[in-house]
């Protein structure tokens, strides 16, 4: 991963990376009802959420990877941003951050009536396996994004 070495170098895209981690895992702890912030600030994980907490950590951490490698290559690029570009990133972000994933799915079920009733109880079902696909997908917008980075043509030099 060399790649990664030389986006990371800089501790401007360090920085972003875990702000994008911070912002996410805060909001998946909070809709996932394991991180409160009224009427005191509260941390806590009911037993057997453990897998919660951990696929929600990974995936925040893999989405500000993906994020911080993507506006590097935004802005090192001569190529200018194609459909490509988004294609991973976008896919990868979308599924780690939908809402049916979370708790946050029931608050959506009173705007949409039955049918998000319906859509909701199904992300609520499958939980664990749609995160472990969108680490899946996260994980490939990483490799594509690495391997974009490392590739010389696409890239201008570092100054």
């Amino acid at each position: 991963m060399n790649s990664a070495r030389m986006v990371f170098s800089s501790k401007a895209y360090v920085a972003l990376a875990i702000s994008v981690f911070a912002g996410f895992w805060l909001m998946m702890a909070h809709f996932d009802q394991l991180l409160f912030f009224e009427p005191l600030l509260a941390f806590h994980v009911p037993p057997g959420s453990e897998p919660q907490l951990a696929l929600s950590t990974a995936t925040a951490g893999l989405l500000g990877a993906v994020v911080s490698m993507n506006v590097y290559v935004f802005r090192t690029s001569k190529v200018r941003i194609g459909a490509s570009f988004f294609s991973g990133s976008t896919l990868g972000v979308v599924s780690s951050a939908c809402a049916g994933c979370t708790s946050a799915g029931f608050f959506m079920a009173t705007t949409f009536g039955v049918a998000g009733a319906a859509t909701a109880s199904v992300f609520a079902q499958y939980q664990l396996l749609l995160r472990l696909l969108s680490i899946g997908l996260l994980a490939w917008a990483l490799y594509s994004v690495n391997k974009r980075v490392g590739q010389s043509c696409a890239i201008k030099p570092h100054d």
